[in-house]
């Protein structure tokens, strides 16, 4: 699954420690996502879409 959270960060001007801190996470945690090795539990997911006021669909774009 590919995911925006990188560009949405970098939007922000957060790093990743303080996205991290924010939502509860790891700053290994956002790594991993930003570089879409781990795929976030919907709940998290939800809450990144939240948190920079998006719909899940620009946060996140499904590929077979």
């Amino acid at each position: 699954m590919r995911n925006r959270l990188r560009v949405y960060r970098s939007m922000t001007n957060m790093t990743q420690s303080e996205l991290a801190e924010k939502l509860g996470i790891t700053r290994q945690t956002v790594l991993a996502i930003e570089k879409e090795r781990f795929d976030p539990s919907l709940e998290l997911s939800f809450k990144m879409a939240r948190f920079f006021k998006v719909s899940i669909e620009d946060m996140f774009q499904y590929e077979e």
